[in-house]
């Protein structure tokens, strides 16, 4: 995926004049930008649906609910969106607040359309490297998933790089049973040794060999 895909980066501003001059900037470069003059206003058009939201440009400080508040409710709704925060003069500790809790970036007015620009981009990459990493986790997932119990206890011992005899000990079965186990890991895997089954467990969960 491109940082020039049709996803969209949604702005979120109380101040029209600012809103629109953001949407010209980063329509001028490709971005396609819709414009919002609150968060409900944002919350209300996205509904339940975070589906090719690339990115949100967010007012910190906003009338009704803040742009800290809009980030700790799309927390909530497990919404990982990259967040370039806007802050105006004596903001940049809330700011620094925001980062703590997941935000791409923040720029204070006045701010070079260039550094927006640079922020987004950041921004939108990050986001679409987080989304792939999701998606390769999901998928060795579900490979996973189709284990049984004693399967998935076999192949983490076996990713761990035991010997049969060693995992027939650790389990206090037979060698012949541990053999059965190991052939079926691999073929409902579809691996082929120990190092492919141990990448495959470390991307569905990086702590899963500790």
């Amino acid at each position: 995926m491109t940082d020039r895909s049709p996803q969209t980066i949604h702005i979120v501003d109380d101040d029209a004049a600012f809103r629109r001059s953001l949407v010209f900037l980063l329509e001028s470069v490709g971005w396609q930008a819709v414009a919002h003059a609150s968060a409900e206003d944002f919350l209300a058009s996205c509904g339940d649906d975070c589906a090719g939201l690339a990115c949100l440009v967010l007012d910190i400080r906003m009338p009704m609910m803040s742009g800290l508040e809009l980030q700790q409710r799309l927390a909530q709704r497990g919404w990982t969106v990259p967040v370039v925060f806007i802050t105006g003069h004596g903001d940049v500790e809330l700011a620094v607040q925001a980062m703590k809790h997941g935000a791409s970036d923040f720029l204070e007015k006045p701010f070079r359309d260039q550094a927006l620009i640079d922020a987004v981009t950041a921004a939108v990459r990050k986001g679409n490297s987080e989304r792939a990493d999701a998606a390769r986790r999901e998928e060795a997932a579900a490979v996973l998933a189709r284990l049984s119990p004693r399967e998935s206890e076999v192949a983490r011992l076996v990713a761990l790089g035991l010997p049969n005899k060693v995992v027939a000990r650790e389990l206090d079965i037979s060698e012949k049973t541990v053999h059965v186990h190991r052939q079926h890991v691999m073929d409902k895997t579809g691996l082929g040794s120990a190092a492919e089954l141990a990448r495959l467990m470390l991307r569905a969960d990086p702590h899963a060999l500790d």
